[in-house]
């Protein structure tokens, strides 16, 4: 019986190492009828080898701490004076000094030639991974068909979003199944969603490769040209702190991101700027939660064109004040 045993164990682990690749793919996504539904469109609209994307959506796996992530975003869960403590501190200003110097002919060239200021450039990149310490440690494959597949809210966005995944791995002969990005599938130093790195990222070092994953060259050209391909202005004020009356129109302030009235129209309605700003210039009031009290700001175009990294006005401020930190640290040099 101990010899019967024995040999059954042994058949058994041989059976399973010839059926480890069909068990991955059992626990992966290439069963999934959206998936197959997606396959079958990428091989007739894209040209792709059904084979091939089986195997890549087989290794795919579902995330519980991808969907409890998206669930709980910082920008929906914290108040301003808190959620600016996570990014705008002393110990990111340091670094970003660092990484500034360590990069600064990259990041005035980028400036030169996409009008974006050296520090704002330095601000995304230290917000988003902290200079590229922080790339994420999801496989995008991962992340995006978890949320293609199993979160309904958005699942229209995340599922073009791996259809651009699919076809940028394909054209920049990357392994799909390997990259890591966040957990909302975004990538490199930049954060960029993939239709994002296939529409704005560029080959800013010559080397006939786009890659904002290894090179910072890269990266940093490409977020200048996000900036510059979604509208920003060289040398045009991003935001500026108001105060308000005491019969102030308060329910102007949070109304969505893009400006719909003029400065003289907060003016009117009881905000005025702390500074010089053109009483036509288009903007938007905001009301955040600081630790002192209520705080007001008018965010004018360069500042809705930061919204569009990140929708978000704490996620736009953030970059701004990291971005005003930086200026002043490379100054005092």
């Amino acid at each position: 019986m101990e010899l019967r045993a024995k040999l059954y164990k042994l058949f058994l682990s041989v059976m399973l190492a010839g059926l480890g690749t069909a068990s991955a793919w059992a626990d992966g996504y290439a069963d999934n009828t959206l998936t197959l539904q997606m396959i079958d469109e990428l091989v007739a609209e894209e040209g792709f080898e059904r084979d091939a994307l089986l195997e890549v959506f087989g290794q795919a796996e579902r995330k519980d701490s991808i969907l409890k992530a998206i669930a709980r975003p910082a920008e929906k869960t914290k108040p301003w004076h808190e959620y600016r403590q996570i990014f705008v501190t002393s110990k990111r200003t340091a670094k970003g000094l660092d990484f500034y110097q360590r990069h600064r002919a990259t990041l005035e060239r980028a400036e030169a030639e996409f009008g974006v200021p050296a520090e704002m450039i330095t601000a995304v990149i230290g917000v988003e991974t902290r200079y590229g310490e922080n790339m994420g440690s999801f496989r995008v494959i991962d992340a995006l068909s978890t949320l293609a597949f199993d979160y309904p809210p958005r699942s229209s966005f995340f599922s073009k979003e791996l259809k651009h995944y699919l076809i940028l791995t394909r054209e920049q002969s990357m392994p799909a199944a390997e990259m890591l990005g966040s957990y909302a599938g975004a990538m490199g130093y930049g954060q960029f969603m993939p239709s994002s790195y296939r529409a704005y990222a560029v080959d800013f070092d010559g080397d006939d490769v786009i890659d904002i994953w290894n090179n910072p060259v890269d990266a940093i050209g490409s977020v200048a040209n996000y900036f510059k391909r979604h509208g920003w202005r060289s040398g045009e004020t991003v935001t500026m702190a108001a105060t308000v009356s005491q019969n102030y129109q308060p329910e102007l302030a949070n109304d969505g991101l893009k400006p719909k009235l003029t400065v003289a129209d907060f003016a009117a309605a009881g905000y005025t700027p702390a500074g010089a700003v053109p009483a036509d210039a288009m903007a938007t009031a905001m009301e955040f939660e600081g630790s002192e009290g209520l705080e007001h700001w008018l965010g004018l175009h360069n500042f809705y064109v930061i919204t569009r990294y990140n929708h978000s006005a704490m996620y736009a401020m953030s970059v701004y004040q990291l971005s005003q930190e930086l200026a002043h640290a490379q100054s005092a040099l």
